[in-house]
């Protein structure tokens, strides 16, 4: 198997930058999941699909748009009604998933090789995102496991609150680099290390 070339790599800057006095108040790395699955059902199915989802990677699935759940090293959110995206570190999760589930009752899409996986963590990671996302990142409106689908200008991203201070952000691949030294000088005020 041929290693995949992160498209970050020309812009991958390791250590510390911007006002880092005291403490970064972000940590910036790429996490380079397997398998970065989206699971579509058909008008109807959706609990049908939920079922096939929990049944194989073991994540139980709130039923809707926006709820989600992380469990070791596994993940699963709601990007649309009856539209989930799945992660998982290991390879192989589109063609488990794509075999289990009936043609009557959904599509399955493995994203692995066309999306680039960002993790922003700290204490100021929720003011960063604030930036670029119209979106309540409080933990009450944005709790833990949750996900949203939005855009930051004409960058589509989809992101999880994966810990208390942590979002995983999965975004094109032809973006990627564009979308992190955004994020990187959108970080400079409050400091930010990238690992």
């Amino acid at each position: 198997m041929v290693e995949q070339q992160s498209p970050l790599e020309p812009v991958w800057k390791p250590g510390a930058h911007g006002k880092v006095l005291g403490g970064a108040g972000v940590v910036l790395e790429e996490t380079q999941p397997g398998s970065i699955v989206q699971a579509a059902a058909f008008a109807g199915e959706e609990r049908t699909l939920i079922g096939v989802i929990r049944e194989l990677t073991g994540l139980a699935l709130p039923d809707g748009a926006g709820g989600g759940i992380v469990v070791e090293g596994k993940s699963a959110f709601g990007i649309a009604p009856g539209r989930f995206l799945v992660v998982d570190q290991q390879e192989g999760a589109a063609a488990t998933i794509k075999a289990a589930v009936p043609d009557s009752v959904g599509t399955v899409t493995d994203l692995s090789h066309g999306r680039t996986a960002i993790r922003i963590s700290g204490p100021k990671s929720e003011w960063v995102l604030a930036k670029f996302f119209a979106i309540d990142f409080s933990l009450p409106a944005f709790p833990e496991g949750a996900g949203r689908a939005t855009a930051h200008h004409d960058i589509f991203a989809q992101l999880q609150r994966t810990g208390p201070e942590q979002f995983d952000l999965y975004v094109f691949r032809s973006f990627a680099r564009s979308f992190w030294t955004a994020l990187c000088h959108a970080s400079e005020e409050v400091g930010y290390e990238v690992r």
